[in-house]
């Protein structure tokens, strides 16, 4: 292999961020001991709610047109 070509520098690297998610997720319930998640995602559904709840025709076609392109969750 030739150091002076452009691919001789390239090196392909892997990296699993799984048990580094897992103890950083432990970490926030450990910091988070009145953590309710029931309550957390029923705050998140309504907030979801009331922000796609008053959208003229137009507004709930580009809506619904982001949601079958799977950009906007429903």
């Amino acid at each position: 292999m030739n150091p002076t070509e452009p691919s001789a520098a390239l090196v392909r690297h892997a990296f699993d961020l799984t048990a580094h998610e897992q103890h950083r997720l432990a970490a926030v319930i450990a910091a988070s001991p009145d953590l309710d998640p029931g309550a957390v995602l029923a705050i998140e559904a309504e907030a979801h709610r009331m922000l796609y709840s008053d959208l003229d025709a137009e507004q709930r076609a580009i809506y619904r047109m982001l949601v079958d392109a799977g950009v906007l969750d429903a």
